[in-house]
């Protein structure tokens, strides 16, 4: 493609960026992607949903109410925590590209051989150390094993996500495979909720339950901030099936890495050799924030991770100090996440008719009605369930859209810039550092505003500013930057982006194909 000199940054290379010379290691002609590896691939992004999802449903109630964390330092660990996991994705992202390729390909390694650190790190974020630990020795225990966990999930997620340009395949085959994948995932996300959620559960009624059997007996002047005792049956009995969800979803993180270890064998893409970056991190860190499609997406999926992050992150202590409806949470969360899943061929089904931008302002819509509505009306039940089902739809839209225009506004940076190959890991690891950063200003400042209204760990009753916090940490909120997200999302990226496979239609094939290897495919 010629550019002229009047070009905007992101229709050109600028000119003090030195990239790569070579250009004809492209494919002709590419074929489609079997239906088992589209299904392998969608296997492998459980994992971080699983994760991620009983970590945003239940860490911030885990920390509070069950190691009696004060609502500070626990406030300072979902932040700090959530930015150290922003800030390393794309330190990650910048090694993956610089690391050569192997017999078994260049991203597989990295997911592989980091899985085993990542289920190790998880198990022991759930895990109590101690009966009563000072409040030093707690943070300092949950918070490095955060970071690590974070650090190793990177290291999976970042070389996972990226292995999406690199299925084979055209736009139409990558775009169904996103849809197999974010099927599965917001299957995961239900997994993960599940799972915690039922072990957990039955335990955090049985606390509900002696709350109510506590508050019943005290007089007018009792103790609004009394708590269960830290020797009780039921506080042990949480603890131990908080460790005990995350042995099960550790496991299945293990048996999902094997399933792409066995049935995804990466193929070289258009304008890409799956070879070392050839350029230093800030040069690449240029080019890409220097793309403006590139730079809308992003801020779009930051201003929509704030939203529904923030909403999830709370839904716990609202159902439970705002709602009283603590023992309905599990049921309502299996319902958001169904309904999500159920709605993820519906809109893959809808942005193939009306186009991706004008489907993610129609999905994300139901999201502002949902949350007016559980506020308002925070006694009735009917009312919770058919909200959490239009919220459950509007989260299958943010959880389809942005990931299947990613790889369109990747492929519109390739033809405007054939020079520059082998960027895909940090397009996607800076995607996911905005994703996360969003999630953890979310989720830190909610847990702060606790703190400051005086928030009581494990208490059974709270002060009015306590429950009114709760409540609007989950409510309208959380609107605004879903509004924010649909004014960048329309802005961009491009409505029609020239393909890449045009652009290499008439280059010759020089590329070599990957070294065999045992696999399914």
């Amino acid at each position: 493609m010629a550019n002229s000199s009047g070009n905007t940054l992101d229709n050109r290379t600028d000119e003090n960026i030195a990239c790569a010379t070579e250009n004809d290691n492209t494919q002709s002609k590419t074929s489609g992607i079997p239906l088992s590896r589209k299904l392998c691939y969608a296997i492998g992004g459980m994992p971080y949903q699983m994760t991620g999802s009983a970590r945003g449903f239940f860490t911030q109630i885990f920390l509070l109410d069950v190691v009696k964390m004060g609502a500070f330092s626990a406030s300072i660990i979902l932040f700090l925590g959530r930015a150290w996991d922003a800030i390393t994705d794309p330190l990650i992202g910048y090694a993956v590209s610089k690391s050569g390729r192997t017999r078994i390909g260049k991203f597989i390694p990295w997911i592989v051989f980091t899985m085993p650190l990542g289920v190790l790190s998880y198990v022991m974020l759930w895990y109590t150390p101690q009966d009563t630990m000072s409040p030093g020795f707690s943070f300092g225990w949950y918070f490095i094993w955060s970071c690590l966990f974070d650090t190793f999930m990177s290291c999976y997620h970042v070389p996972y996500t990226s292995l999406n340009m690199f299925l084979g395949g055209n736009e139409k085959d990558r775009d169904s495979a996103t849809g197999y994948r974010m099927g599965m995932e917001v299957f995961a996300t239900l997994a993960g909720a599940a799972i915690q959620g039922q072990i957990v559960g039955v335990h955090h009624a049985k606390r509900t339950h002696v709350c109510s059997l506590q508050n019943d007996t005290e007089g007018p002047s009792g103790n609004q901030t009394e708590s269960l005792d830290d020797k009780s049956d039921t506080l042990q009995n949480t603890r131990t099936a908080h460790l005990t969800g995350a042995l099960v979803i550790g496991m299945l993180y293990f048996l999902c890495c094997l399933v792409v270890f066995l049935g995804v064998k990466e193929q070289l893409a258009p304008l890409s050799k799956l070879d070392r970056l050839n350029v230093s991190y800030l040069t690449g860190m240029k080019m890409v924030v220097g793309h403006t499609p590139y730079v809308r997406l992003v801020f779009g999926v930051l201003f929509a991770s704030l939203a529904f992050q923030m909403a999830q992150g709370n839904f716990a202590l609202f159902c439970t100090h705002a709602a009283n409806m603590g023992a309905y949470f599990q049921h309502f969360v299996l319902i958001l996440l169904t309904v999500s899943t159920i709605s993820i061929p519906v809109w893959q089904t809808v942005l193939v008719t009306i186009g991706k931008k004008t489907t993610i302002f129609i999905g994300l819509s139901f999201f502002i009605p949902a949350l007016i509505v559980i506020s308002l009306v925070k006694s009735s039940l009917p009312a919770f369930i058919i909200m959490s089902m239009l919220a459950g739809t509007s989260l299958a839209a943010f959880f389809l859209l942005p990931w299947s225009m990613l790889p369109d506004v990747v492929d519109d940076f390739k033809v405007k810039n054939p020079s520059c190959q082998d960027l895909e890991p940090l397009f996607y690891s800076c995607y996911v550092f905005f994703n996360k950063f969003g999630g953890g200003m979310s989720v830190g400042v909610s847990t702060l505003v606790l703190y400051f209204v005086g928030y009581k760990p494990g208490a059974c009753k709270h002060n009015p500013e306590g429950s009114w916090s709760a409540s609007g940490s989950a409510r309208p909120a959380a609107a605004p930057p879903v509004v924010a997200d649909k004014a960048a999302e329309a802005a961009g990226p491009p409505a029609a982006i020239k393909r890449v496979s045009e652009a290499s239609s008439a280059a010759p094939n020089t590329s070599s194909p990957l070294p065999e290897r045992p696999g399914l495919i």
